[in-house]
């Protein structure tokens, strides 16, 4: 058996070049929501079971990693549920939490809980740790930060556009210009539902349908057909509308002729409502209506959107939609929201792709002090601190090695300068500085050299 050290599956070590690029897209992340009014929150990254439970379906249910009571509470467990196969009676005996699976159901759970302190609409914003027992690969890790922001409190189509020009301000600052938003409605996918005769199978349905662009048609087609007894008329129908493509005119004229069902009426009008917003904007990215989006978490109730990078395999790099009730399993009726994430790993990915980051250094790597001795160091101390004081960052070499070896670790770890001070400068008074951009030396006198430096 090997002794070799490894990170669980699914989850990602960051060094300081690779963590200084994460932070350059949460920083333009985080500016943009501000920027459109949106206020920061955090929440725990453990929620109660029965926060998390029964909000995202049975598909999203099985990956919520839950944690095991610890102490005496473990002898509660339920054997007996455990032999009859009852998985979730048993874990429910020795579990009482869990991490969180999503930002949005806490986002619930905290307006409830703190309803009588919150001034609505509440906009919100979230960029945290999530965790998800999904099966790893590229681009999904088990571990991974969402950055969401969301609208309580009002059902305005306003906010739904509003989310279509916080993504395309989003990806554009950051070069991606080039993907796209998917949008549809979950009534319309009902209405679809209906009319094939698997209402009461809505739920399953849409979680196959979300399915359609990691497993493709052909699979899909059969699971339809195996797992929800799905004629093939009806498959052949789906197919039809979900590969249907032509001007949004021509689309919303289908969907009107098909489905003429009030919930589906109101639908179209709202995507409609939506389109005529985005006419007179030329700030936004692609907006692509397609009928087989679904979303497969259970609480979208109105428009929903993914955002994908065309000819890349690295997946959704966001998504979300409108959901009506949400905040209902925590006593709180008739509280709309909306809100849309951004997968902050998958863009990473993509960006470095793409080769879309600037020129970025560690910021801690500003001034090395070389180390000719510990006692040189001391002698040097007050103006250390007074460089600390001026906001520099400076890092004193701890070892006294070779000052070769000193200044080699200073070029690859992108200093700006370098402090000289060892005897020779001792019996001048003075400190020597290194510009490692261009390799030139100043000299300074010791007693002027932070005024002096602050100059530069």
């Amino acid at each position: 058996m090997s002794n070799k050290s490894t990170n669980p599956k699914g989850t990602k070590d960051y060094g300081p070049s690779e963590l200084l690029s994460l932070r350059f897209i949460i920083n333009k992340i985080r500016n943009v929501f501000i920027s459109f009014g949106y206020s920061e929150i955090e929440t725990p990254s453990i929620e109660k079971r029965a926060t998390l439970y029964e909000k995202y379906g049975d598909e999203g249910d099985k990956f919520i990693f839950n944690i095991i009571n610890s102490g005496e509470k473990v002898k509660k467990a339920d054997i007996k549920s455990l032999s009859a196969g009852k998985l979730n009676q048993f874990v429910s005996s020795i579990s009482e939490k869990g991490l969180r699976f999503d930002l949005t159901v806490p986002l619930a759970r905290f307006v409830a809980q703190h309803f009588n302190e919150i001034i609505f609409p509440f906009k919100r914003f979230q960029i945290q740790k999530v965790w998800r027992s999904d099966r790893p690969q590229r681009g999904r890790f088990q571990e991974f930060t969402q950055c969401d922001v969301d609208a309580i409190g009002s059902n305005s189509l306003f906010l739904e556009y509003e989310m279509i020009q916080i993504y395309s301000k989003v990806f554009r600052e950051l070069g991606l210009k080039d993907v796209k938003i998917k949008i549809n409605h979950r009534q319309i996918l009902n209405s679809i539902a209906n009319k094939i005769g698997i209402s009461d199978s809505f739920n399953e349905f849409i979680v196959l349908i979300d399915k359609r662009d990691k497993i493709g048609s052909e699979k899909l087609r059969n699971l339809l057909r195996n797992d929800l007894n799905i004629k093939d008329s009806h498959i052949d129908y789906l197919s039809e509308l979900f590969d249907y493509s032509g001007k949004f005119s021509d689309l919303i004229n289908k969907i009107t002729n098909e489905f003429s069902d009030a919930l589906s009426i109101k639908a179209t009008e709202e995507i409609n409502k939506i389109y005529e917003m985005m006419e007179n904007s030329d700030e936004l990215v692609e907006i692509e209506f397609d009928l087989s989006l679904a979303r497969g978490l259970n609480y979208y109730t109105g428009i929903i959107y993914e955002v994908v990078a065309p000819g890349s395999s690295i997946g959704s790099l966001g998504g979300g939609g409108r959901y009506s009730d949400l905040t209902k399993s925590f006593g709180v009726d008739n509280l709309s929201g909306i809100g849309i994430s951004f997968g902050l790993e998958r863009i990473h990915l993509l960006m470095d792709e793409k080769n879309l980051f600037p020129s970025l250094k560690v910021l801690s790597n500003d001034i090395l002090i070389i180390n000719f001795d510990i006692n040189f160091v001391n002698e040097i101390e007050q103006i250390i601190y007074g460089l600390r004081d001026l906001g520099r960052n400076v890092f004193v070499f701890p070892d006294s090695i070779k000052i070769s070896k000193q200044f080699s670790f200073a070029d690859k770890n992108k200093f700006n300068f370098v402090i000289i001070y060892g005897q020779e400068e001792k019996d001048r008074g003075s400190i020597k500085i290194r510009i490692l951009d261009n390799g030139s030396e100043k000299l300074f006198k010791l007693k002027n050299f932070v005024h002096e430096f602050s100059k530069m």
